[in-house]
């Protein structure tokens, strides 16, 4: 059967994120008032499986995420056979 996985990676609470005070940093200069900017990587996926919550688990804990800095969430939604 097919899946669609969505899946969102973030640093943990209190890891600096430089791409993100980068972008802040612009958008204030541009005269928004951001107070704080995160930039999480999003991956969606579309893929065969008898088993898709492990196979997800397993790709976010092999490749897409890193456990030391990560934490990561994610939807898996059927699309048929």
């Amino acid at each position: 059967m097919k899946y669609k996985a969505k899946i969102i990676v973030k640093l943990k609470e209190g890891l600096n994120d430089p791409e993100g005070r980068v972008i802040e940093k612009a958008l204030k200069n541009l005269g928004y008032k951001i107070e704080e900017l995160k930039v999480p990587k999003y991956f969606e996926l579309v893929f065969e499986s008898k088993n898709p919550e492990k196979e997800v688990e397993e790709m976010c804990k092999r490749l897409l995420a890193n456990p030391v800095i990560h934490v990561y969430e994610y939807e898996i939604e059927p699309l048929g056979e």
